[in-house]
């Protein structure tokens, strides 16, 4: 949400194109010498050809590694002011709530990665009286730093004239915070960090769609997930921490060979098994852009892929944003990695689709062609062939939050579904990145993967409980087919 990036790059691809005619007059000796020649020369190209299909940075797949703790896993959300659903739908902890008892646990240290902080009423020109929530949060965290002897480390984007960093500078001057700001123009060349992480002592920690904003706490819908309890994972949370310490010291840059303590094994190909709320699932965590992640990190794309890939029967998807291009470059590419991956899952596997994307204010006007030509695939007709039909199952819903009094329509960059994730019949993802290529190109996330299929249906699965909460939005009164925003 308010995001307004730096140019952006776009990492460029190169083909090399092989032809020509080739005339050889040899003897018997000199084909029999070229043969094995040719079958290495053939060996080599498929191993190039599945490097290029295969998500990259991978490691063989070994054996998931079994986590010794009990781990509590809870769905936190923010129901903006006056959004209401019926009285039989679940509706999860309030995000200020579970940030504040994140904050009162602590008892050693809070780290936190963020885009920006405005978690006051007075880091705004509006006033309004909701922002007190955000105030909680930020008295809460002054008093841990001064009065409980919590060490704070905060990393944040660099500060600019819409972005100022007065809340982080009052935490650094008056409640024991050490704070740093990432420069990703000077790291990477172009883009910035939009991770919305805290860590707390390396044993806890929050990561979903949440801003440190008072307004993500009131006026804006978001979502994450809370683990507690839990030191295998938020230990290899912490290694995505330190990446972003160690790239925001002053003179840093991304460094050829990554220090060991920083790599992982646990990702993709090796995932946690996790004890959690009496069940089970595997849990790892992804990172983005490429360029921070040690050996062994999956990156956030591959992450989002690998879901779609690995799903049977759906994919349900519920971004802000979502565009098959890059949305703030200039000139902008088409970049549909992930919009092809769906059309695959949806035409190739026959895997039902949806997507709840949102609008409001800010949103670019052609993000709604696109997702009209995503669901201009879905059709049921008969084929040629006896008996035979094409079944294609995609569907685009929007969601809009309505401003029901004055107040709300004057607070700047609020009433929207902020949310980005996915659920699928196996895997639910959280993340916080917004679905266009920039996100994933040069700009700083983490995705939260579970693979818990639908074998385990009890209350306590937390996959069940994401594709119970896609439901809701998906048929609340706040979600239309994408054709109402076409005129006939």
């Amino acid at each position: 949400m308010n995001v307004q990036q730096e140019k952006t790059t776009l990492l460029g691809t190169q083909s090399v194109e092989f032809s020509g005619r080739h005339k050889c007059l040899c003897s018997r000796t000199v084909k029999l010498c070229i043969i094995p020649l040719i079958l290495i020369a053939v060996a080599i190209g498929c191993g190039l050809s599945l490097s290029y299909y295969l998500p990259h940075s991978q490691p063989t797949p070994v054996h998931s590694h079994n986590c010794t703790d009990f781990c509590t896993l809870t769905l936190t959300e923010t129901i903006p002011q006056n959004l209401t659903f019926r009285k039989n739908e679940t509706i999860h902890v309030p995000t200020g709530q579970s940030l504040l008892d994140l904050i009162n646990i602590a008892k050693h240290t809070i780290e936190i990665a963020s885009y920006y902080w405005t978690l006051r009423g007075i880091d705004l020109s509006y006033h309004d009286d909701t922002s007190k929530e955000g105030e909680r949060l930020f008295d809460a965290l002054m008093n841990a730093g001064q009065n409980r002897n919590i060490i704070l480390k905060i990393v944040q984007n660099i500060p600019s004239k819409d972005y100022t960093d007065n809340d982080t500078a009052l935490l650094a001057s008056q409640g024991n915070a050490e704070v740093r700001s990432m420069n990703f123009t000077r790291l990477i060349g172009s883009g910035i960090i939009h991770t919305k992480m805290w860590l707390i002592d390396r044993k806890h920690f929050y990561v979903g769609s949440a801003n440190l904003d008072w307004r993500s706490l009131t006026q804006v819908k978001e979502l994450g997930v809370i683990v507690r309890n839990c030191s295998c994972l938020a230990t290899d949370m912490g290694k995505i921490f330190d990446v972003y310490w160690n790239l925001s010291e002053q003179n840093a840059e991304i460094p050829k060979s990554w220090e060991p303590q920083l790599s992982t094994v646990i990702n993709e190909a090796n995932p946690e098994v996790v004890q959690y709320n009496n069940t089970k699932g595997t849990i790892y965590l992804s990172s983005s852009p490429p360029e921070l992640c040690p050996p062994g990190r999956t990156s956030d794309i591959d992450s989002i892929l690998s879901v779609i890939k690995d799903a049977r029967y759906f994919v349900s998807v519920a971004v802000m944003d979502y565009f098959p291009t890059t949305l703030y470059s200039y000139p902008r590419k088409y970049w549909a990695i992930i919009d092809d991956a769906l059309r695959d899952a949806a035409f190739n596997r026959h895997v039902r689709v949806r997507v709840l994307a949102s609008y409001w204010n800010h949103t670019a006007p052609d993000m709604l062609y696109f997702l009209r030509s995503l669901q201009s695939i879905n059709m049921h007709i008969p084929l040629w062939e006896r008996n035979k039909t094409l079944h294609v199952d995609v569907e685009v819903k929007i969601f809009e939050v309505p401003a029901y009094t004055e107040s709300q329509r004057k607070i700047p960059y609020v009433r929207v579904n902020h949310n980005k994730y996915m659920v699928t019949d196996k895997h639910a993802y959280i993340g916080t990145s917004n679905w266009s290529g920039d996100y994933f190109i040069s700009t700083g996330g983490i995705g939260f993967i579970l693979n818990q299929t639908n074998v385990n249906k009890t209350s306590d699965n937390l996959r069940l409980q994401l594709h119970n909460l896609f439901e809701r939005d998906w048929y609340s009164n706040y979600s239309q087919p994408i054709n109402k925003y076409f005129s006939v």
